[in-house]
């Protein structure tokens, strides 16, 4: 007898861990063993062909993908950086990693990130950190199943894998 295994297909309930690494430098960028649940074709939409990586793929499947910036966080920017003199920046946001909320002229508030110090001057980047990067994905398939209404309702999402 065979066992019956479910395959990623539209409309199924898929839980992944994954790993992501700087292609180029091989270093690891961010890496996940929590499941990260999603229902496959819903409204969420995972990094640069993930979703089609893992069509048709079952419970312990691993895939790995080449994920191009343009597929995956986008370009560097380097017009989303900003340089003020340190005494112009208020005392809470005097350290690396801070998030400054800055306000656009359509009044959208995006967080930009303190990324350097120095010499009186702090520097901030609203890039996102994987931002211009060619990503090498590792994605393993932990379970495979018919999604329910809850799963329609209430799949958490992770900021890093969506966009």
């Amino acid at each position: 007898m065979t066992k019956n295994t479910e395959v990623v297909q539209p409309g199924k309930f898929v839980a992944i861990t994954y790993t992501i690494y700087d292609r180029e430098e091989n270093t690891l960028l961010e890496h996940n063993d929590l499941p990260i649940g999603y229902v496959y074709g819903g409204p969420q939409t995972l990094i640069g062909g993930m979703e089609e990586a893992v069509l048709g793929r079952s419970v312990g499947d691993t895939i790995e993908l080449m994920v191009a910036p343009e597929n995956g966080f986008g370009q560097y920017d380097p017009n989303l950086t900003f340089t003020d003199e340190l005494d112009n920046v208020p005392e809470e946001f005097r350290h690396l990693g801070a998030a400054v909320p800055m306000q656009n002229d359509a009044g959208d508030i995006k967080n930009f990130y303190v990324t350097r110090i120095a010499n009186g001057h702090l520097t901030v980047d609203g890039n996102h950190p994987m931002a211009g990067k060619t990503l090498k994905v590792h994605v393993r398939i932990l379970e495979v199943r018919d999604a329910t209404k809850e799963d329609l309702g209430t799949v958490p999402i992770n900021p890093m894998m969506y966009h």
